[in-house]
């Protein structure tokens, strides 16, 4: 695993996490190889989703640690932590992103992210399916 590879990941991690609490669903989309999914709440979710995932998430600060990583010539995988804070309830979400990259024309990708949610409980869940304001995945993300 080279440094500028880590770097370079965990630079595109972060343009992920500015971009989502900026709301800025370009730089969050660029961060994704084009064939890239995001998985939570009990569904896989295309590029083509996103923007109406986004607009339907509550908006705070995504704050990210360091991620643990293990690379190979072209491809990898992941996990970070994340904690979130929503902006108008300062309530919080804690849990972790498990992620595969790819390196692309353009430099390292997300190919897979997804989600899971540290609970009260102790439970460790993809999240709560009932948000009636998400958008269900279009037909060819659920393919």
């Amino acid at each position: 695993m080279a440094d500028a590879d880590v770097v370079e990941i965990e630079q595109l991690l972060a343009r992920y996490a500015v971009g989502m609490t900026k709301d800025d669903i370009e730089a969050v989309m660029d961060v994704f190889t084009s064939d890239g999914t995001y998985s939570a709440f009990g569904e896989t979710y295309t590029l083509e989703d996103f923007p109406a995932l986004v607009a339907a998430a509550p908006k705070g600060v995504f704050l990210t640690g360091t991620p643990a990583l293990v690379l190979n010539v072209d491809t990898g995988k992941g996990e970070q932590p994340l904690c979130f804070v929503e902006q108008t309830t300062h309530d919080m979400r804690i849990g972790y992103y498990t992620d595969t990259y790819r390196r692309t024309d353009n430099g390292w990708r997300l190919q897979t992210r997804s989600m899971t949610f540290l609970r009260r409980s102790g439970a460790r869940d993809a999240g709560r399916a009932h948000n009636p304001l998400r958008p269900p995945p279009s037909a060819r993300s659920s393919d």
